[in-house]
This record gives C-alpha cells, structure tokens and sequence, in this order.
C-alpha cells in the first residue's frame, strides 16, 4: 500500500495534466482573438508542465 503523501502526490499530478490537457486544447484556442489571455494561458501553460516535471521527479524518488 502506498503512503498517503505518495498518493497526494499521485492524485495532484493527474489534476496537474487534466488541466494543462485542457489548456493546450481548449482554453488557449478559445482565447485566439485576446492577446493578454492568451499570454496568461501561455503562462499558465509553462507553470503546469514546472508543476507536472516537480511532481514527476518527487514520485519517482518515493517509488526507489
């Protein structure tokens, strides 16, 4: 069984990618037309992937 902060981490990395997903495919194709939300999307979108790779990094040292 995996400890309860290993699978925070696991459940928050599935959210992480849920939502840059829907970033990538959606939101910033919905903004085209506005320059500053598309800059925020784009932002948004650099912090998630940081987010996604700290987590990634984080699990694979818990699984050793």
């Amino acid at each position: 069984m995996l400890e309860n902060h290993l699978y925070n981490l696991m459940e928050q990395i599935v959210d992480e990618s849920k939502s840059l997903w829907r970033v990538k495919k959606t939101y910033k194709d919905d903004a085209r037309d506005c320059a500053q939300c598309l800059a925020f999307w784009g932002k948004l979108e650099k912090d998630k992937d940081n987010h996604i790779k700290e987590l990634l990094g984080l699990i694979k040292e818990h699984l050793k």
